[in-house]
């Protein structure tokens, strides 16, 4: 329900408690009448080192999202919108509706994920072969690339981290953010796009998208953008990448 300070939209928030980036990526964006409320799954064991760790670490994600998603309702948001995105690309296409069903079941109102924000604004820029790149380990890897492949796309690449923990995705800077593009761009890859909600990568996104002359998707870009159109809030937005300037 709207509010004095969000008077054409709240957005309810959903992000793990390691999550610094989203909220600041979304506030950023300075969108006049929309506001943000978080509500946080906790993580109390934000390792993330290897394949199982990273499983145990969707484990804790999958124990605390119903009690995230219980505390956003309280300020009667008008969207659920998913800041994390591993679970969202879990399963591949049919995962990712299953996840989004029982998301809408559970609150009764529409819901943004990162997996289909990404596919939405892939196809909205009109590309095909992707190159993707993650703060992941191999196995949610597989899942990004199962996704995006299900989906119709051709991913000439995909490129995982490998972040030790939840909250190191956050102290990945720019050089090594540069140095990642750089090795997945190749002649025939029309965009690259970058998953994982805590890795801090919009404003860099937006400058390797004019260096590159081709589209550079960051997730929580894609998350804001595919909440907003699908809300009926058609805003232009300077600075923050072609997705949100021209569609």
């Amino acid at each position: 329900m709207t509010n004095v300070v969000g008077t054409r939209a709240v957005f309810g928030v959903i992000v793990p408690s390691t999550n610094t980036v989203v909220e600041h990526d979304y506030w950023r964006a300075g969108l006049p009448g929309i506001a943000y409320r978080a509500g946080s799954m906790y993580i109390p064991n934000p390792v993330m080192g290897d394949d199982a760790d990273f499983e145990a670490l969707l484990g804790q994600i999958r124990a605390s999202i119903d009690t995230a998603v219980r505390d956003v309702l309280t300020a009667e948001p008008d969207r659920m919108v998913m800041g994390m995105s591993a679970e969202t690309f879990w399963g591949g296409v049919e995962g990712n509706a299953a996840f989004e069903r029982r998301l809408r079941e559970r609150t009764g109102l529409p819901v943004t994920t990162g997996a289909s924000s990404c596919r939405a604004a892939v196809r909205a820029l009109g590309c095909r072969r992707i190159a993707v790149f993650s703060p992941y380990q191999p196995i949610a890897d597989r899942e990004v690339g199962r996704f995006f492949t299900e989906a119709g796309f051709d991913v000439a690449a995909i490129t995982g981290l490998r972040c030790p923990t939840a909250m190191d995705i956050a102290r990945v800077g720019d050089e090594r953010l540069r140095q990642v593009v750089a090795d997945l761009d190749a002649p025939g890859v029309e965009a690259i796009v970058q998953v994982g909600t805590n890795l801090s990568f919009v404003n860099l996104a937006v400058q390797l998208e004019s260096e590159l002359g081709k589209p550079v998707v960051a997730i929580n870009t894609a998350t804001l953008w595919h909440a907003l159109r699908e809300h009926g809030i058609d805003d232009r937005v300077e600075g923050l990448g072609a997705l949100l300037r021209e569609h």
